[in-house]
């Protein structure tokens, strides 16, 4: 990461993290429950979504 960030911009990446993992337990555990499939889903792919943004942050 470069030395442009301070403050919360230095934390976004670690709290987008942390999100990451929220999505894709919770999103996990919904669809493998088979309580409401569709949420699940989308909770896995939002969780691929913030993955990626993190990615590009620290690129």
């Amino acid at each position: 990461m470069s030395g442009n960030f301070t403050g919360l911009g230095a934390a976004a990446p670690a709290i987008a993290m942390i999100g990451f993992f929220a999505c894709l337990i919770g999103g996990g555990m919904m669809v493998l429950r088979r309580r409401d499939t569709r949420k699940g889903v989308l909770l896995l792919i939002m969780a691929v979504v913030l993955l990626a943004n993190v990615a590009i942050w620290t690129l």
